[in-house]
């Protein structure tokens, strides 16, 4: 394991500035979660749906400022993983956070999957219900994702620029209607200060949909894997890692209630295509299905992306001899870790039949990030005490602090989160001890067989 936090060879190849990393970052937070889960927030605070979205981001900034100081004062790939075996150089924990990193890139794209198949339906006018039909388009297009994945993806920056500007495009569509509405007085905007929180206080509410509002605002964490590839990681990461989260958090604030003044709480929480409910009410004239296929690349995009990173990330831990080899191989013509990609893709296949709604695969998301953010958080304060020779940013000690008590607390069932959560983030992570038990049982068992020796000469 400790392999993780370094190696020899050629370094990365550094491409990216500041207007380029700042498009990832943003394009990295973008999507499933506005998309889907607004309404589902609505459900559990009512019309003041922005204010779990600013708690989010107000927690996601705290624990980015914690990533800064980290990222800047060890600019290398690795992210949460290299933090924790630095800080406590306990294996399994390093292993574990890999892990649960590696499982909420698998719930995120099942909550994707979801999401895809709701405006797959309504771009082509499909009724198709919330039922079966919605679960297998969901899985055809996770298995679609397989394909591309095993066929091999090349990520340039480029594409990363165009995801990103289709993404924030279809917000924009949203907000533009919001604006429109407010000036000739079609919204309801005093709807953004009722609570309806049902037998709930304001501030449960709050609590409760802000673990699920927290889903929209994590990927920021999943840019400090790119420091190796940065200039000069050290000095850009602060200001657009900071501007990243500011723009899509107001985003989020704005998108929200542009939602609720142009569509009341409860119809805003029926179904999955809560953002394509609020273009046709705000603006019937405007081509839906337009922002269906917005919905859909958006989505589609962040289940790509994030069953990219968990192969990957299965793929790096099997050849650090953490899990079992088989994972670490490579297709001998795509050069695709073709067994890590299958595994994770069943995985998603089961969270997609076995849970199925967004709420919890998307709150479970939530719930592993929290956990790791947690560690990450508490890592920033264990490892003051190793000083580097060069500058890097140093974030208020007040504020690792505060993250550490807000993200530990909001992973506790205190938040009254839905026991299905717990349950799934449980199963997979079970699974990832599993695994590595299977994997030490095999070492030592190699180990311990007798070297082969000759026969005696007759």
């Amino acid at each position: 394991m400790s392999d993780v936090i370094g190696g020899s060879g050629p370094e990365l190849k550094r491409v990216m500035g500041p207007g380029l990393l700042l498009l990832f970052v943003v394009g990295d937070i973008l999507g499933t979660g506005i998309y889907a889960l607004t309404g589902k927030v609505a459900n559990e605070v009512g019309g003041a749906v922005w204010v779990p979205f600013l708690v989010a981001f107000l927690v996601a900034l705290i624990t980015g400022m914690s990533y800064l100081e980290l990222v800047t004062k060890y600019p290398h790939a690795a992210g949460a993983a290299l933090y924790t075996h630095k800080a406590f150089g306990i294996q399994f924990l390093t292993f574990m956070v890999a892990f649960a990193v590696m499982s909420s890139g698998i719930t995120s794209a099942s909550t994707a999957s979801r999401a895809f198949a709701a405006n797959f339906a309504e771009a082509f006018d499909l009724d198709i219900g919330t039922g079966a039909a919605v679960t297998v388009t969901a899985l055809v297009f996770i298995a679609a994702v397989a394909a591309i994945n095993l066929r091999g993806v090349s990520e340039s920056v480029k594409l990363n620029v165009l995801l990103t500007c289709v993404e924030l495009t279809g917000l924009l569509i949203v907000i533009a209607i919001g604006c429109w509405a407010l000036g000739v007085g079609d919204g309801d905007f005093g709807r953004i200060v009722e609570f309806d929180t049902g037998e709930r206080t304001a501030v449960g509410g709050v609590v409760v949909a802000t673990t699920l509002a927290f889903y929209a605002m994590v990927g920021f964490e999943d840019s400090v894997n790119m420091a190796e590839e940065c200039k000069e990681p050290s000095r850009i990461f602060p200001k657009v890692l900071f501007v990243g989260l500011t723009i899509t958090g107001l985003g989020y604030v704005l998108v929200s209630i542009s939602a609720i003044a142009l569509v009341p709480a409860e119809q805003l929480g029926q179904g999955d295509t809560p953002l394509l409910k609020v273009v046709e009410i705000g603006a019937p004239a405007f081509p839906t299905y337009i922002f269906a296929y917005i919905t859909m690349f958006a989505v589609a995009n962040s289940a790509l992306i994030n069953m990219l990173m968990a192969s990957r990330l299965m793929y790096g831990m099997a050849r650090q001899g953490v899990l079992p080899r088989p994972f670490g191989r490579v297709h001998e013509t795509r050069r695709t870790p073709y067994i890590a990609i299958v595994f994770t893709t069943l995985l998603a296949l089961g969270l997609i039949v076995l849970v199925g709604e967004v709420p919890e695969l998307g709150g479970t998301t939530a719930l592993l990030l929290l956990a790791v953010f947690t560690v990450v958080n508490i890592a920033v304060l264990v490892l003051r005490r190793d000083h580097v020779t060069h500058e890097h940013f140093h974030t208020p000690t007040a504020l690792p602090v505060l993250g550490a008590l807000t993200c530990g607390f909001l992973v506790t069932p205190f938040t009254d989160r839905n026991i299905e959560q717990y349950v799934i983030a449980g199963v997979l992570l079970a699974i990832g001890i599993a695994l590595c038990g299977v994997n030490y049982l095999a070492i030592r068992s190699m180990r311990a067989q007798p070297l082969a020796t000759e026969p005696p000469a007759k």
